[in-house]
């Protein structure tokens, strides 16, 4: 929020089509982060069963192939489609993608993460090139308007776990998956629609998402809490916009269609036979992460292999250069391989090892309790032979942590005659669930059963990372700008060792909350949120530098090259990401499979994110010990003059 009243005394001198682009992106990303904030716990616990291994493997595969194909999609809209339409073309696959994920069947599952992986590699890279085609190379204004845009993608990430997160889990994931459709669906829209019509929309998609996080959150005081300030900057976000937007659209010659090949028709059929050939290749590549793998690597020999070979052959200066990003290139995948986690282990983590319930008291030992509804949303516990969890008592009883109850088979607290209603039709998947009533006594309490409270649920914690962006991205911004005003800006290679430091520092805060877990494994969330933020400040000091510094470093006439190369080694990161989240893989999967209880769990966690915290801060400390010689390697002194 604190970006857009900064903006206010010049945001009317950008270019209106900024303020578009802003929604649009803002959108999209809603969109693919409300799915990604479902996708590991709707693998593990939808119809798939899979186990945590199974789900980090195709959640990797998935991440990886998503930063393969932008390289693609540039191209193709370069020498076919132009940037609008290739933008156009990825919102209508992602929003058929995310269609797609409503339906429970294996053969949707991974033709969707098919779609929107091709989806993705259309529309992320041509959005951002149409932002800077809305600027001349030497405007002073170029850098503001990409942090605008920049908060436009995290506003849609800090969204989509508070509204896609939270209606999934509560409600069911095929209305999580749902609202990421219509999320996307309002991107599209928005951006085909001409300005006059846009502005409308942008103001009624607002007031629409706004009134369903306030109705979906109503009966949970402390979401509502942190919704409210997310919603009032998509409100002043909608509210600038349609002023902007009031002084013209997105000029017509912005992302157009080359003109030097063929006829139309022709160039749109190519791309769509092509695309049609591409899911379902995609989707084998998912379902099969080790053909994913493979396919990366022969692409990374490629690729890696030519930018070697070419840098070897280069004058000094720019295989100097070359050295450079390819050293940082290294250290950025490292970088991003330990942040993923957060999609994935991080993930299964908080939802359980991490005390989400605020304002509970545990229950009196003593005391009856009446009518509790038992589900299979949840593994939990054994009743006539199958297991459940508790869910309410009369909405007035809470689990402190649903987790704390998950127990293993031959574990009965509850006196299973006791049970009413039909059970064995809720484990067939009937509408009606059975009911239990039990005297509670201290070992419930022990195990974390609560009165009252507001249970948060784990997936709205993936917004911890873009709330805190937007909290802090501007200060950053201004601290970089202080310093190098003074000349004291740290150079890129002291910044991706401070990115890395932090890092580290942020899984140690991990670690430190699984070894100070309770007697039952369970984490305060404070820990949790900790290391988020110490993650997001490192993310503040490495992110914004590694794009800059490939198009300042990298020759002219190989920077394309160079960039896809870049991406390339983020895909690489998600591989690695999920080889790292399946040491922490402790669930069994299948329809008899049992997550174990958190006491059982909270000591593979903390061992895994503990060395995942050293081994940031030993890069961060190697970073560091080469930065000088890379700052020399980078020749910044003639940048300008050649």
């Amino acid at each position: 929020m604190s970006t857009f009243a900064s903006d206010a005394s010049r945001v009317e001198r950008h270019p209106p089509g900024l303020f578009l682009l802003f929604f649009v992106e803002m959108w999209e990303r809603f969109s693919f982060y409300g799915m990604r904030a479902l996708l590991v716990f709707y693998l593990i616990k939808g119809f798939m069963k899979a186990s945590d291994d199974r789900a980090y493997a195709i959640y990797g595969a998935y991440g990886a192939l998503v930063y393969a194909t932008p390289y693609l999609g540039g191209l193709l809209a370069d020498r076919l489609l132009g940037a609008r339409l290739a933008v156009i073309w990825g919102a209508i696959l992602m929003a058929a993608g995310h269609l797609l994920m409503t339906i429970e069947q294996e053969w949707a599952l991974f033709g969707a993460l098919a779609l929107l992986i091709c989806g993705n590699g259309f529309f992320k890279p041509n959005i951002s090139t149409m932002v800077g085609a809305l600027y001349s190379p030497a405007s002073p204004k170029r850098d503001a308007g990409f942090t605008i845009f920049y908060m436009g993608i995290n506003l849609g990430a800090a969204l989509a776990p508070l509204v896609c997160g939270y209606i999934g889990e509560t409600y069911g994931w095929h209305y999580g998956f749902g609202l990421a459709t219509l999320g996307m669906l309002a991107g599209l829209v928005t951006f085909v629609a001409g300005a006059s019509l846009a502005r409308i929309l942008i103001v009624l998609a607002s007031l629409g998402l706004v009134a369903l996080m306030i109705w979906g959150t109503h009966d949970n005081v402390v979401q509502l809490l942190i919704s409210i300030p997310i919603a009032l900057a998509l409100l002043a976000a909608g509210a600038v916009s349609f002023v902007q937007l009031g002084r013209g659209s997105l000029p017509h010659h912005v992302g157009a269609a080359p003109n030097s090949l063929g006829s139309s028709l022709g160039r749109y059929a190519m791309v769509i036979v092509g695309t049609l050939v591409a899911v379902p290749i995609f989707a084998l590549l998912v379902a099969r992460n080790e053909y994913a793998v493979i396919v990366l690597n022969v692409a990374g020999l490629l690729a890696f292999g030519s930018i070697i070979a070419w840098t070897i052959r280069s004058p000094k200066i720019e295989r100097d250069r070359l050295i450079v990003i390819l050293v940082l290139c290294f250290f950025s995948m490292l970088f991003w391989a330990f942040f993923e986690q957060a999609g994935s282990s991080v993930n299964n983590f908080t939802d359980r090892n991490v005390d989400r319930v605020v304002g509970s008291r545990l229950v009196e030992p003593g005391e009856r309790y009446e009518n509790v509804a038992i589900t299979q949303e949840f593994l939990g516990i054994e009743v006539n032979g199958r297991t459940w969890a508790l869910v309410d008592i009369e909405n007035a009883v809470t689990v402190r942590s649903r987790a704390a109850l998950r127990l293993r088979p031959g574990d009965e607290p509850f006196n299973a005659e006791e049970a009413d209603g039909d059970v064995d039709a809720v484990a067939r998947g009937g509408a009606d669930p059975g009911f239990i009533s039990f005297d509670a006594t201290a070992e419930h309490a022990r195990l974390g059963l609560g009165v009252g409270g507001n249970e948060l649920r784990a997936s709205i914690f993936q917004a911890a990372n873009p709330i805190f962006i937007l909290i802090f991205g501007l200060p950053f911004s201004l601290l970089w700008g202080w310093l190098g005003v003074r000349g004291r800006d740290p150079s890129a290679p002291v910044k991706f060792a401070l990115g890395l430091f932090q890092l580290g520092l942020g899984f140690i805060a991990f670690w430190y909350g699984a070894i100070a877990a309770d007697e039952n494994g369970m984490v305060a969330m404070g820990w949790l949120l900790l290391g988020y933020l110490l993650q997001t400040t490192g993310e503040l000091c490495l992110s914004p530098v590694g794009l800059s510094l490939v198009t300042r470093l990298a020759p002219a006439r190989i920077v394309s090259t160079i960039m896809g190369a870049w991406f390339l080694a983020t895909a690489f990161s998600h591989l690695l990401a999920a080889a790292i989240a399946k040491l922490t893989g402790v669930g069994e999967g299948g329809e008899e499979g049992v997550i174990p209880p958190p006491i059982e769990t909270v000591g593979v966690y903390g061992q895994v994110f503990g060395g995942v915290g050293i081994a940031a801060i030993v890069a961060s400390i190697v970073m560091l010990a080469i930065a000088v010689p890379l700052r020399r390697m980078m020749h910044t002194d003639l940048l300008g003059k050649e």
